[in-house]
């Protein structure tokens, strides 16, 4: 435990600050499972909505160094490859 003034303040404003990167963690990952989800059963539209929210969550948290930001990019990546997958299932080759 601390002992100053200072180092008692420093754990509050950690132990606050933990909470609020776990829920947006949190956030981030149900998130991703939500672009799974729907990629597996919703429409084309309903995944690229969910895949903008998605994106635009990662990027918020890797701008403030919740999450690394190769971890962003290489989420971002594996569900723009996803994405990209349905959206040429559909179309018919030439």
């Amino acid at each position: 435990m601390p002992h100053t003034r200072s180092a008692k303040k420093q754990l509050r404003k950690s132990q606050k600050r933990r909470l609020h990167n776990r829920a947006i963690k949190k956030t981030i990952k149900n998130q991703v499972k939500k672009v799974l989800e729907v990629s597996e059963k919703g429409t084309l539209e309903d995944l690229r909505k969910e895949f903008i929210t998605a994106v635009k969550k990662l990027d918020v948290a890797a701008a403030h160094r919740i999450v690394h930001p190769n971890l962003a990019a290489r989420k971002k990546s594996q569900l723009a490859r996803l994405l990209h997958k349905k959206e040429t299932a559909g179309a018919p080759r030439s």
